[in-house]
Formats: structure tokens, C-alpha cells, sequence
């Protein structure tokens, strides 16, 4: 017997008002957001419009989307768009994927100070790279990568790091050439980690003194300066994770590959495996178990299912993607036609896809993922056509089955 799919939509319908409850007060405005738009996404709530195929007559109701960037539903189109935004960027040369994790003591703060610390952990990864990067004994080179900001461990445990992608060289220094990297070998993580240790830990210090730091509840002590000193010291010691993983096969493989981290959410629906009494469980991969041992399953209450997923909320205006150096937005196309130039490429092949807000869901879909929302599914020669406009709460049609 086929397993029924949930979804975390489902979860959130069923036990959001108990955790509304139980969170009380302390349940910020932008969170209660959050679950309103999951829990009514796709559903009557939001609207939507009733289809008809031109030749058999199947019929069907289509609601609207929440369009929220938390929800597990509404990724993909956005993904698929972002992929295709960046086929131009692409250049003829390898791809790196480093990561930036950050030790407990840090964690802690950012928990109570996400907008300030995660700003931080972006600026000081991006400085890390770039002036490591420009140092002639490494590569000498000017560089330019983006990144993307995760929070989520595999159980949804507060973890945020950073996920870089970097072509394997740069301009040089003087801009008269290209510089590539050893091959298979960007930059000594090493280095990379300790230099990141410094930087971000400065930059902590600084946000302290200038009091954009707050803390509040178990936290409250650091609120003091030589509290909050001795809580950094153990992470000045302790050796910080900036790990490089393997180079992409090749310039095609990156933006398929990244697109799974660009648009991720905590947890995708694929993982979730059953809602029974009150609890969800869920799989997740175990990084520090054997591999042929690492894939297992987790059990939460519902509620604690849902207070970690809000965990991973990003602060309201928050850009979780961002480009730097060669990609900077402000120069981003004269820099890289120089880089081709320099690479002795043409200019990257890029898909003439418009993809504006203002275009009909179903054309961006079909020109994202080449399947048609237009094509009857059943008799698959007609058109599906809109015969009604379902306003935001309406009364659902009864939809006869025409099939």
C-alpha cells in the first residue's frame, strides 16, 4: 500500500493553534506570519480559479500560493528561476563549494541576535575569502563567489553557516589576466578558518561595544562585558570548521547542484515520513555515523516539531543570498566579460526566459520546467481554461468527477 504523503502545511493545520497557545505572548508577530501563510497555502483561503479542458471537460480547482519564502510548497518555481537568472554568470573554469560553520559559544548569540550576527558571519566568510584570495602566496588573485546563509542542522537544531561557491581563480591583481587555482586545490582551509575566527570574533566584540548586541533569559549575564568576553575566550582557542568540498564536475553541475541549497528550507516535505498522535517523524542524515548507517529517523511532539521549524525563520527583510567581488550586483556584467576575456570564452549562452512577477504562474512554470499547467492531464490534446475566479475564502464549487 502506497504511503499517503503529508507535508508540513498538514502539521502546522493540525497543531499551529496548540503551539500558538503554548507560545503565548512570546510568539512574535512575524512568526505568527509565517504559519498563517503555510497553514492556508493552496488552500481556499487565498483564492484561486476553476479550470475546464476545451475538449473532454475535466474540471478542476487550482488555489493560490502564499508566495512565502518559509514555505516547503513554494519553492520550487522560485529555484528554478533563480537557476536560470544565473546561467549568465557562469564561467569556463572549475567551481568550489566552501562551507563556514561557527563553534557553540557563537551560536548561542546569534539565537538572541540573528540580524546582527548572521550580517556578520556574511561579512566576515565574504572578507576571509577575498583577502586570502588576493594574497600573492595563495592565489593572487580578485575573486568572486556568492553565498547562502543555512541555520538548520539535519534535526532542526539551531546551526547557522554559510555555504560559498567560488570559481577556481580570478582576475590578477593588475587585471591583466587570469589566475586559476592548482587544480582540485582552492585555498588552505586552514588558513581560511583562521583568519575567519578573527575576524568574526572582532566583529562580535565591536557589536558588543556599540550595543547591537542583546540578551535576555538563560542568556542575560552576557549583557556584561567580562561575561561576555569569558564566553567567547574557549572559541579564540578552539580550531573553527571551514571546510572545502569536493570541486563540481563542471560549470553545468554547479547551479543544479547549488539550487538545492539557494531555496531550501529546514526541512522538505520528502523527509517527513508520518503524523500520528500528536508526534511527527521525520529522516535525517546522521554526518558523524558510518554512511551506510547514517540515513535514520527522528520522532518530535508536533509542537516541538513546529518550534524548531520556526527556529530557521529569517528576520523579516533579511537577504539569505548574497554576491560578492567579481559578482557583486553593481558590476557584476563588465566584470565577468572581462573574466571571459581574460579566459578567452565567449560570452555565456544564457536562456531568454522572462520570468517577471507580472507573467501568468502557468507561462513561468512551463518556461522554468518545460511541463505545461495549460495541458489537460487527462484526455492530454486540450487546453485547461479558467471558467471562475475563486475570490480569498470563497466557498469552494463541487467539482463533479468528469475524468
Amino acid at each position: 500500500m502506497e504511503r499517503r504523503s503529508i507535508d508540513v502545511a498538514e502539521i502546522f493545520r493540525r497543531y499551529g493553534e496548540a503551539y500558538r497557545e503554548q507560545a503565548g505572548p512570546a510568539l512574535s508577530t512575524g512568526l505568527r506570519r509565517v504559519m498563517t501563510a503555510v497553514e492556508q497555502c493552496r488552500t481556499a483561503a487565498l483564492g484561486g480559479h476553476v479550470e475546464r479542458c476545451d475538449e473532454c471537460g475535466h474540471t478542476r480547482v487550482w488555489f493560490n500560493s502564499c508566495r512565502n519564502r518559509h514555505c516547503p510548497r513554494c519553492q520550487s518555481l522560485a529555484r528554478a528561476a533563480w537557476i536560470t537568472d544565473r546561467q549568465a554568470d557562469l564561467l569556463d573554469c572549475e567551481y568550489f563549494h566552501v562551507v563556514f560553520t561557527v563553534p557553540e559559544a557563537v551560536t548561542a548569540i546569534a539565537f538572541q541576535n540573528p540580524s546582527v550576527v548572521y550580517g556578520l558571519l556574511f561579512h566576515a566568510a565574504a572578507a576571509t575569502l577575498r583577502i586570502i584570495a588576493a594574497d600573492p602566496t595563495h592565489l593572487g588573485a580578485h575573486i568572486g563567489f556568492f553565498a547562502v546563509l543555512h541555520t538548520w542542522g539535519q534535526t532542526l537544531v539551531f546551526h547557522p553557516h554559510l555555504h560559498c561557491v567560488v570559481p577556481g581563480g580570478g582576475l590578477s591583481l593588475d587585471g591583466t589576466h587570469w589566475v586559476s587555482c592548482r587544480p582540485g586545490f582552492f585555498l588552505p582551509v586552514r588558513v581560511l578558518s583562521r583568519l575567519f575566527r578573527r575576524l568574526l570574533l572582532e566583529s562580535l566584540h565591536h557589536a558588543f561595544d556599540t550595543g547591537q548586541l542583546r540578551f535576555s533569559g538563560a542568556l542575560q549575564a552576557l549583557s556584561h562585558p567580562s561575561v561576555f568576553a569569558d564566553h567567547l575566550q574557549p572559541a579564540r582557542q578552539a580550531e573553527w570548521v571551514v571546510y572545502a568540498k569536493r570541486p563540481f564536475a563542471g560549470p553545468p553541475q554547479v547551479l543544479d547542484y547549488v539550487g538545492r541549497y539557494t531555496h531550501r528550507i529546514a526541512i522538505a516535505n520528502q523527509r517527513l515520513l508520518d503524523i500520528d498522535d500528536g508526534h511527527v517523524r521525520f529522516r535525517y542524515k546522521d554526518y558523524r555515523a558510518d554512511s551506510h548507517e547514517s540515513q535514520k529517523t527522528m520522532t518530535l511532539t508536533a509542537v516541538e516539531f513546529i518550534r524548531r521549524f520556526l527556529l530557521h525563520v529569517l528576520p523579516r527583510g533579511f537577504h539569505r543570498i548574497r554576491y560578492y567581488g567579481l559578482l557583486g550586483n553593481r558590476h557584476r556584467t563588465r566584470q565577468l566579460a572581462r573574466c571571459r576575456q581574460r579566459l578567452g570564452t565567449t560570452s555565456s549562452e544564457t536562456i531568454s526566459r522572462s520570468c517577471s512577477r507580472s507573467q501568468d504562474y502557468r507561462d513561468r512554470h512551463e518556461l522554468l520546467t518545460g511541463i505545461s499547467l495549460r495541458a489537460c492531464p487527462i484526455c492530454k490534446v486540450g487546453r485547461m481554461l479558467v471558467i471562475e475566479e475563486l475570490s480569498r475564502g470563497s466557498l469552494v464549487p463541487m467539482i463533479l468527477d468528469t475524468s
